[in-house]
């Protein structure tokens, strides 16, 4: 599973459910149910105070995790059918989405024959 922070483009229904996304140049559309959740965030660590008002977004962070599939297929690789499984957060106040965690799909490997 790979970490990181990336900005990416997500397009949601009327709910706010994601339901596409633009990263690094392709497009994805969700194939399977989002799940939803909420992390503890260190707020007094990223802010030197808490504006009067400011509660929602300040002390957790919206998660969501979608599989998504290429929209997309390009001729340098990235076949239509591959599902990848990505860890979303939006800001509240904002409406920014980021990119946090992707997901490496399992692959069962052939099972040696023994001699």
């Amino acid at each position: 599973m790979g970490m990181f922070s990336e900005s990416v483009d997500v397009v949601c229904t009327p709910s706010g459910q994601p339901l596409k996304l633009g990263w690094a140049g392709r497009h994805y559309t969700v194939c399977a149910e989002p799940v939803r959740w909420y992390e503890r965030r260190q707020w007094w660590a990223e802010e030197s105070r808490a504006p009067l008002g400011s509660g929602p977004g300040l002390v957790d962070h919206e998660i969501w995790r979608v599989q998504v599939r290429l929209s997309d297929p390009s001729p340098e690789g990235g076949a239509r059918g591959e599902i990848l499984t990505l860890d979303l957060s939006r800001h509240v106040g904002s409406g920014r989405w980021r990119l946090l965690r992707i997901h490496d799909a399992l692959r069962t490997l052939p099972k040696r024959r023994r001699a």
